[in-house]
């Protein structure tokens, strides 16, 4: 019987552990996330992380920009936020107009909840978090990982790699990636691809993990995986709602709680 790596119900212990870590504190941790235009995915993301931080008791400040928004602008904000004692971390949420594709490294480090030289990228730790929590060994195995972004798929590969797995990074010029998939141990995909994994990518005693999250035309969320198919073939598999994204945020959050920590 397929295992369905339940992200839902390990958000929910990280949940209660920060509630009671914040309870604690002596001023609530603050993140502030800065949109720029609107996607449909991209407010979807910053209603969970509203929600969760409502839960833990940490504050959550949505700075919300039209999508011609100045770059100097964007600039002059974030250089206030970056000063503010207040506000422990900033995120800018993707994707980002072409014009202002430089803002991301104008976070602070100590700031940069979602990667950077202090923290691990929320996704990649929630990735691992996953694996840890249903006891999924990564060292010595076989990892692919499909798709190259800088914040999803690259910081994911490192850190199976960090972990001691051997990792294969496909991307949309790899030449048959039927072939590479099926011979992963771990397979991890984060395309942006609707379905883009069948059956026919898998093989049997595989571990997946569906990071892409889709908007389809009649408003159905779906992964990058072909979640109905293939987990009728493999030994476990992560769902698309309910899977990383819970844990991204989860992992988000601890984040803020350690950028509180080295601040104060």
């Amino acid at each position: 019987m397929t295992i369905i790596l339940d992200g839902r119900k390990l958000n929910a212990e990280i949940v209660a552990r920060l509630a009671r870590q914040i309870k604690r504190l002596k001023h609530k941790p603050k993140l502030v996330i800065v949109q720029v235009g609107s996607v449909p995915e991209s407010d979807k993301y910053i209603k969970r992380k509203k929600i969760f931080g409502e839960k833990i008791g940490a504050i959550v400040e949505h700075k919300k920009y039209p999508g011609n928004v100045l770059e100097q602008r964007l600039i002059s904000e974030i250089s206030k936020f970056n000063k503010s004692s207040s506000v422990h971390g900033i995120i800018v949420q993707l994707p980002l107009p072409k014009h202002l594709q430089n803002i991301l490294g104008l976070i602070a480090e100590e700031k940069r909840v979602d990667g950077g030289k202090y923290f691990r990228p929320a996704t990649a730790k929630g990735v691992l978090a996953l694996l840890d929590k249903y006891r999924i060994k990564i060292t010595g195995k076989k990892a692919v990982v499909v798709g190259r972004s800088e914040l999803v798929g690259k910081p994911i590969a490192l850190a199976l790699l960090e972990r001691e797995a051997t990792v294969t990074i496909c991307h949309k010029q790899t030449k048959d990636l039927k072939r590479e998939t099926k011979q992963a141990e771990i397979l991890v995909v984060a395309a942006g691809s609707p379905e883009l994994i069948t059956k026919n990518h898998v093989s049997r005693d595989q571990i997946v993990i569906d990071v892409g999250i889709n908007i389809l035309g009649n408003e159905k969320l779906v992964g990058d995986v072909d979640f109905k198919n293939v987990s009728k073939k493999v030994r476990a598999i992560s769902p698309v709602p309910g899977g990383v994204g819970p844990m991204t945020v989860a992992s988000l959050f601890q984040n803020l709680l350690e950028a509180y920590e080295l601040q104060t």
